[in-house]
């Protein structure tokens, strides 16, 4: 068994930025075909430069929250690379909310929409088209795609300011293991990884606006220290691959032991 993702396709979207550019940039450096996705046009622009149409490389900007660019997504990435083995969904959005002030309602609501619905809409369509091509192909054993999604421990652990993010994440997982079994005869496997303090994009700015934020987080983490991107990445590539070929619905914690400690009174993001 193999760690190997090397030619195959994936799309991972929050690519422009933060552990989505990371597994992106990973899976490249692998040997797989990556499209690269995200709403930010200007910042896929600026991290993946000219595109040697001969590459592994491409990009693709839209609103995954609309339909339409749902479906441009896959068409683009089909038309690059003629097939969909992989789908990461690793864009999510963090904000925080009074959980007693009902004006802040749309938090909640935005959330929903960014973090769950934009990649339940993807992975439908991304599995329907795993299916197209296994049975295009005449695939009659072994797995045919899998999906991985990105939690966070905050989906099991609150925080009052995190309602919003809590919420979200927890029907992420749900999602995940709902869809896992819905796939299992359809031979696609789905899992998500769970992460505690990643220094994404989101993190970098709440340390800099908030005075022993970094101390605080330590203080909470038996490993002591916050995560690099690339250490979710490889979580990632490993539920990918076909080593984790018999691993479906399961939720991969990568959080250096923030789980095993009281984390009600920690920031979880």
């Amino acid at each position: 068994m193999s760690f190997s993702i090397s030619g195959k396709t994936a799309i991972v979207t929050g690519a422009a930025n933060g552990v989505g550019l990371a597994i992106a940039r990973h899976f490249v450096e692998q040997g797989a075909n990556v499209m690269f996705a995200d709403m930010d046009e200007e910042g896929l622009k600026h991290e993946i430069g000219e595109i040697d149409e001969t590459s592994n490389i491409r990009f693709f900007a839209g609103d995954l929250r609309q339909k339409l660019a749902v479906a441009n997504l896959l068409s683009a990435t089909l038309d690059a690379f003629d097939r969909v083995d992989i789908l990461v969904n690793a864009s999510r959005q963090v904000a925080t909310c009074d959980p007693l002030d009902p004006e802040q309602d749309g938090v909640i609501e935005t959330l929903l929409d960014q973090n769950l619905m934009t990649s339940l809409r993807l992975s439908q369509s991304i599995a329907r088209r795993m299916i197209q091509q296994a049975e295009e192909d005449g695939s009659e054993g072994g797995t045919i795609g899998s999906i991985v999604n990105l939690s966070t421990i905050a989906a099991r652990f609150s925080h009052p300011d995190l309602l919003a993010l809590s919420v979200s994440a927890a029907a992420m997982e749900q999602m995940t293991r709902s869809l896992a079994v819905a796939l299992a005869d359809k031979r696609i496997r789905v899992n998500a990884v769970a992460f505690g303090s990643v220094m994404s994009a989101s993190l970098k700015s709440e340390l800099k606006s908030h005075a022993g934020y970094r101390e605080e987080i330590i203080a909470h983490t038996p490993m002591a220290r916050i995560a690099g991107p690339a250490e979710v990445a490889e979580a990632v590539q490993f539920l990918a691959c076909e080593s984790a070929s018999f691993m479906t619905g399961q939720i991969m914690t990568v959080d250096g032991g923030r789980t095993l400690l009281d984390p009600v009174a920690a920031p979880a993001h």
